[in-house]
C-alpha cells in the first residue's frame, strides 16, 4: 500500500552561481520527513532503475525551458506521485540503495552528522531501555537493538514497532505517529516539535487474537502484558467489575498468560485509541473517541444533550477512506513541521444498503489511516494462510482478521494541499474497487 507521502509546499532558494532552484519539502505521515532538491530526487530514480529496470514508476521529466508557476505546481504533484508509488513495492522499500537515500537526507534536513548516541526507548510501564546507536540507525535497525537487548525473538520483530509517542502530566498518553523502517528515530524525535515527546516500544497489530502468537518468547509475552495492563489503566480497554477483579488478582500474582487470556475478552482490548475530537454524525460538532481494532472503528459519541452513544464501524463495510489537509502551509524558508491542524478523516461506509460519507476532524487522522492499513494487511495474510491457492500480495508485514469482501483491491494516495484553499490530501482505499473522488 502507498505510504502517507506529500509534498505540501516548495521554496526557491539561490544557488551558488547566481541561479535559484527549488527546494521540496516533504512530508510522511504529517510531519516533515526531508526536504529535497529534484536533482537530488532525480539521481535517486538513476540508481534505482538501474537496480529494479522498469519495475519504477514514471519519474517526472526535466525541464529545458523557464518553468511557470503551473509547471512548477505540476512537477510537485508528479514527484509526490512518485514518492508514493515507488513504495509499493516492499523489495524496494528494504533495498540499500532507498534506504541509504533516505537516511542521507533526513540527517541533511535537519543538520544531523553520523555520530554515536544514546536513545530512549520507553515500554508500556513507564521504564526506558537506554540503547546506544548511531544517528543515522533506521527505525528497524534501533527495534533489532531494542530487541536483543531485552531478549525478544527477532522471528517476532514483525509484531512490534517504535512510535511517537506523547505523555502529559495528568497521566495521559497520546500516540503521535508509527515510525516506518527506513525513519531515523532520533532524527524523528530531535526534530518533533511535539512536546514531551518520546520512542516508544510498543505491540503492532489489531488483531487480538494474534497474542497467541507470541506465547512461546517470554520477552514478548511481557510486554504485551506491560500493554495490557496500561491499555487498562488509561481507559482504553474496558473491562468489567468482575473483570477487573479477576484481572486484578491476576496481576498481583504475577500470571501473565492468564491476564492475557482473560484480557481477550476484555471490550476494547488490543485496540489503537485516538485523543477525542470531533464527527458529523449523527449530527456535526459531536465529540467522539475513536478506538480501532479488531476489524472495527469503535466510537464513544457525545450527543448534543451530554448522552453517549457507542457506534461500531465494521471495516468489511467500509468501501475507502480519505485525508483532507483544511489547512495552509508557510512556504517560507520555515514551514511547519506537522500537519496535524484541521486535517479531516473521511471515509465511506454502507449503511442500510447504501453507501455514505463519515468524517471525523482529527490531528491523528495519518495514524488512523496507518492503523486502517493495518487491519487490511491483516486480513490479506489471513486470508492467504486459510486459501492457500489465492494468489495475495501482502503490501507489508502484518497478521491477519478476517474480512469477506473478494472484490479487487487498489490504492490511491495523494497530497495535493494549496496554499489559501481547501485541499484534498489523498485517498487510501480499503478493500473493494475503488474510484478516486474529487471533494
Amino acid at each position: 500500500m502507498k505510504m502517507h507521502f506529500c509534498i505540501p509546499v516548495s521554496q526557491q532558494r539561490p544557488d551558488a552561481l547566481g541561479g535559484r532552484y527549488v527546494l521540496y519539502s516533504v512530508y510522511l505521515d504529517g510531519f516533515l520527513f526531508c526536504k529535497v532538491r529534484y536533482s537530488q530526487l532525480h539521481r535517486w530514480n538513476e540508481q534505482l532503475r538501474r537496480v529494479f529496470g522498469n519495475c519504477l514508476p514514471p519519474f517526472p521529466p526535466k525541464y529545458y525551458l523557464a518553468v511557470t508557476a503551473s509547471m512548477a505546481d505540476e512537477r510537485r504533484d508528479q514527484l509526490e506521485q512518485y514518492l508514493q508509488n515507488v513504495t509499493m513495492d516492499p523489495n524496494m522499500l528494504r533495498s540499500d540503495v532507498f534506504v541509504d537515500f533516505l537516511k542521507l537526507v533526513q540527517l541533511d534536513t535537519f543538520s544531523i552528522t553520523t555520530k554515536k548516541a544514546s536513545l530512549d526507548i520507553f515500554l508500556p510501564d513507564g521504564r526506558s531501555i537506554k540503547v546506544e546507536i548511531l544517528t543515522s540507525d533506521t527505525a528497524e535497525r534501533v527495534l533489532e537493538v531494542v530487541s536483543h537487548k531485552i531478549g525478544l525473538c527477532q522471528e517476532l520483530l514483525g509484531y512490534f514497532g517504535l512510535f511517537l509517542i506523547r505523555s502529559y502530566k495528568e497521566g495521559k498518553l497520546s500516540v503521535i505517529k508509527k515510525l516506518v523502517d527506513f525513519e531515523l528515530p532520533y532524527v524523528s524525535l530531535r526534530s518533533s516539535e511535539v512536546e514531551n515527546s518520546k520512542v516508544g516500544l510498543r505491540k503492532w497489530y489489531l488483531d487480538p487474537s494474534l497474542d497467541s502468537r507470541l506465547m512461546d518468547c517470554r520477552a514478548a509475552v511481557e510486554l504485551i502484558y506491560m500493554q495490557a495492563i496500561q491499555d487498562i489503566e488509561k481507559e482504553w480497554a474496558k473491562p468489567t467489575e468482575v473483570q477487573r477483579q479477576k484481572l486484578e488478582a491476576l496481576q498481583k500474582e504475577d500470571n501473565q498468560t492468564k491476564f492475557l487470556e482473560l484480557s481477550q475478552e476484555v471490550w476494547r482490548y488490543g485496540y489503537m485509541q485516538l485523543d477525542p475530537c470531533t464527527c458529523d454524525y449523527p449530527e456535526p460538532g459531536c465529540g467522539t473517541i475513536l478506538s480501532v481494532g479488531n476489524n472495527e472503528i469503535s466510537c464513544c459519541i457525545t450527543l448534543p444533550d451530554n448522552q453517549t452513544q457507542d457506534v461500531i464501524f465494521q471495516m468489511n463495510r467500509v468501501k475507502c477512506w480519505q485525508v483532507t489537509f483544511l489547512g495552509t502551509l508557510l512556504d517560507t524558508d520555515g514551514p511547519q513541521q506537522t500537519l496535524n491542524q484541521n486535517l479531516e478523516f473521511r471515509f465511506q461506509y454502507s449503511e442500510d444498503s447504501h453507501w455514505q460519507w463519515f468524517v471525523i476532524y482529527t490531528k491523528q487522522a495519518f495514524l488512523l489511516s496507518s492503523c486502517l492499513k493495518k487491519m487490511i494487511s491483516e486480513k490479506m495474510v489471513k486470508q492467504a494462510a486459510e486459501n492457500p491457492e489465492m494468489q495475495i500480495e501482502v503490501p507489508e508485514q502484518g497478521k491477519s482478521k478476517k474480512h469477506h469482501s473478494q472484490q479487487s483491491q487498489k490504492d490511491y494516495s495523494s497530497f495535493l494541499p494549496r496554499k489559501s484553499k481547501i485541499k484534498t490530501a489523498g485517498v487510501d482505499c480499503g478493500l473493494g474497487t475503488i474510484k478516486e473522488e474529487a471533494l
